[in-house]
This record gives C-alpha cells, sequence and structure tokens, in this order.
C-alpha cells in the first residue's frame, strides 16, 4: 500500500508562494521560515528521495519551520531595526509653516508647510497675517497647530 505524500516540487512550490508572500504581507518575518521550511522538505525529498508520508512531511515541515522562527526571527528583526533610519523624518514639530489666509487669535485656517496646504490652528494671542509665516508646535491628525513668530 503507497503512502500518501507530496512532491518534492510541489514542497517546492508551496515554499515559494509563502516566500513570495512574505514580500506582499506587513513586515514581521513570519512567513518566510514557513516558506523556508517547506523548501527544506522539497530538498530532502529531492535529493534523499525519502518517502514517508504525508503526516510526517508535515511534521518535519512544522518542526523545521518553528525552529527557524525561534532561533532567526529576533536576530533577523534587530539586523533590520539597526539599518533603518532613527530620526524621525515626518515629525514636522519646530517647522516653519507660512499662513495662507489671516487666522484669529484662538481660530482657524490654512496654511501652507512643505509645498503642501494644512488646516492651521493659532495657539498664540494675537492673529496670524496671510502670507506671515509662524512655527508648527504640534500636529493632531491634518491640523497644524502653529504660533506666530
Amino acid at each position: 500500500m503507497e503512502t500518501l505524500s507530496f512532491a518534492w516540487w510541489l514542497w517546492a512550490l508551496v515554499g515559494l508562494l509563502l516566500l513570495a508572500g512574505e514580500l506582499l504581507t506587513p513586515g514581521g518575518f513570519y512567513l518566510i521560515f514557513f516558506g523556508a521550511g517547506a523548501l527544506a522538505v522539497g530538498l530532502l525529498k529531492l535529493l534523499l528521495g525519502i518517502q514517508v508520508g504525508l503526516a510526517m512531511e508535515g511534521l518535519v515541515f512544522v518542526v523545521i519551520s518553528v525552529a527557524a522562527l525561534a532561533l532567526f526571527r529576533k536576530p533577523l528583526l534587530q539586523r533590520f531595526q539597526r539599518l533603518s533610519p532613527t530620526s524621525n523624518v515626518d515629525n514636522l514639530t519646530s517647522e516653519i509653516a507660512t499662513a495662507l489666509e489671516d487666522i484669529p487669535a484662538g481660530g482657524r485656517g490654512k496654511a501652507e508647510l512643505r509645498g503642501t496646504s494644512w488646516n492651521a490652528e493659532n495657539l498664540g494671542d494675537t492673529p496670524i497675517a496671510k502670507a506671515t509665516r509662524c512655527q508648527v508646535e504640534r500636529v493632531d491628525g491634518l491640523t497644524l497647530l502653529v504660533r506666530p513668530l
């Protein structure tokens, strides 16, 4: 009686699909290890010609995948975090904006920052005249909270 098992190329195909899935999902580094596990099972079947049945192949797949995940995920994440920039490039605090219209004290209007029109709220006690520069104190959603210079 012949046991049911996947062909080596089917394991390789599943592995490649899982690796491609890793590229399509936001960071986390999970699918890459399961893809590597499937490729490892396919390679073992191809090189050693082992015919052990689908249950055993599945067990080998899970053991390899989970072991790789446990051993390599944390160092891989740390390596990529070291390579990513540490500065907050989207921090707009202390930037200088230009009022696109008169903004009364404690009122709302429009201001331009980095070539984009923003809603702006004047946190100061004096109005900000049109075309006057103002400093960004903080950002609340899509609204710049500004003070006159």
